[in-house]
């Protein structure tokens, strides 16, 4: 366990954005997790456990606790059958490296999540999804450490109240601390059904079919390029944190006050999910739209991004602006993915 103080969060996030940490401990191994994070509590202490820094925004003014940086490893494969495989995945396992060896291996179910940044300890926080599929669909159970009851628990995919961007990792926030994924995978050379429209179109499949699921991943990462949502240092259109809005879910009565033309996606509950992207656009904050530090990507309207030497503060003006805006527009309320920390929004 590695300790170091005053590390300015920039460092550690794929926005650029964040002040000093006042303390941070650098975790390999779960007895390590465990051990920093009760030793914070029983110092009354803020602790924010940090992975891949892809889904957070932290405050300018940095965060007076401890960091606990999550740097386990270790992809444990307990069953490898024709019939599916069992693979149990440490936190600090890359998400992007974890999906590539998945479909080497053939393990069905999650390369359509080829591409997203951070690590596997954040995709049950989340319930990961992209491109129609989730995490939730191939996750078996959840290892954590409960802070509040101070032990590890192990909760089955029923018990994680999974939905759409949520969780009750989500929902209970700071509580839990995951340690490693267990995940159940059907096997074979051909993806899970394509669901979504725009990818069975790359593929040139029809909805509902399956490709190869190689084929499947070389399609997203192409996808997710176009739209500056695969990291690179040199292109500032990924320096964000990915989608910074979640899709809304309205009511049936809600979703019919929208226009005419704007997206709509029924849920099973009776809800209609529409598009947070195409809000923003036609509320009149397209692709590029800002003129400083901070501004929307350039490939995709739901990113905000840091041009270079921006600030939290400008990049949190935007968003209130973006938000208004959108509310102004159309009487929906744009809710932000990432997590924000010493901020608010």
């Amino acid at each position: 366990m590695r300790e170091q103080r005053d590390v300015e969060l920039a460092a550690l996030t794929t926005l650029r954005l964040g002040g000093p940490a006042r303390r941070l401990v650098e975790v390999t191994s779960e007895d390590e997790i465990i051990a920093s994070v009760r030793e914070a509590d029983a110092r009354g202490e803020p602790v924010l456990v940090l992975g891949g820094g892809s889904n957070v925004v932290a405050a300018d003014d940095g965060f007076a606790g401890t960091v606990v940086l999550v740097r386990t490893r270790g992809v444990g494969v307990a069953a490898d059958a024709s019939g599916g495989a069992t693979v149990t995945v440490a936190a600090g396992e890359e998400w992007g490296a974890f999906v590539d060896r998945a479909v080497h291996e053939q393990w069905v179910g999650v390369e359509a999540l080829a591409g997203i940044p951070g690590l596997v300890g954040a995709v049950p926080i989340q319930n990961v999804g992209a491109y129609g599929q989730e995490v939730a669909q191939t996750i078996a159970n959840v290892r954590a450490y409960d802070r509040s009851e101070r032990r590890v628990r192990t909760f089955a995919s029923g018990d994680c109240g999974f939905a759409y961007r949520t969780s009750r990792f989500k929902t209970e926030p700071g509580r839990y601390v995951v340690l490693s994924v267990e995940f159940r995978f059907e096997r074979g050379e051909l993806s899970a059904p394509v669901r979504y429209a725009e990818l069975a179109r790359r593929l040139g499949v029809p909805q509902g079919e399956r490709a190869k699921a190689g084929d499947v991943r070389e399609a997203v990462l192409a996808l997710r390029r176009g739209k500056g949502m695969v990291l690179d240092e040199h292109d500032h259109d990924t320096w964000s944190a990915g989608s910074f809005f979640t899709n809304p879910i309205l009511s049936a009565d809600d979703a019919a006050r929208l226009p005419a033309d704007a997206p709509r996606f029924e849920q099973p509950d009776g809800r209609v999910k529409t598009s947070a992207a195409w809000l923003i656009d036609h509320a009149g904050y397209g692709r590029g739209y800002g003129d400083g530090a901070v501004t929307l990507s350039t490939k995709h309207a739901l990113a905000l991004t840091n041009r270079g030497g921006a600030t939290t503060s400008e990049l949190l003006d935007l968003a209130r602006e973006v938000r208004a805006g959108v509310e102004k527009a159309y009487g929906v309320t744009l809710h932000n993915e990432p997590v924000l920390v010493g901020t608010e929004l």
